[in-house]
């Protein structure tokens, strides 16, 4: 399983950014998909993640009603989509895939990882 974050840039406090993960490897229904960030100095925490079918998603209570999670199974693709932004949003943002314990938000949770990509948020 592969997995690779892209879509991140500069942006400036209010605006919005879509991140895009793409999968590759085994059956992209059989997993999970999840969103952390790690911010400079501080631990990588959770951020939203999916069902395998894309009907139900859970978010972390900073992001909630700023950003929205959806997934694309005939394109292997994740979004985030991220509205609203705040420096405090700055970021490395990750995706990752996991195949147990929905509603977990624990990094060591998750089964595949994927490269970053830097979100910037300029005040």
């Amino acid at each position: 399983v592969q997995l690779q974050a892209f879509g991140g840039g500069l942006v400036q406090a209010g605006g919005s950014l879509r991140l895009s993960c793409k999968y590759s490897g085994r059956a992209f229904g059989d997993y999970y998909m999840g969103w952390f960030r790690q911010a400079p100095g501080k631990e990588r925490e959770f951020v939203a993640a999916i069902l395998w079918s894309g009907r139900s998603s859970y978010y972390a209570d900073f992001v909630k009603g700023r950003f929205t999670t959806s997934r694309d199974n005939a394109k292997n693709t994740v979004y985030l989509q991220m509205n609203s932004l705040k420096p405090e949003d700055t970021a490395v943002y990750y995706c990752a895939a996991f195949s147990t314990n929905w509603g977990t938000t624990r990094s060591d949770a998750m089964d595949y990882w994927g490269k970053g990509t830097q979100v910037t948020v300029s005040s």
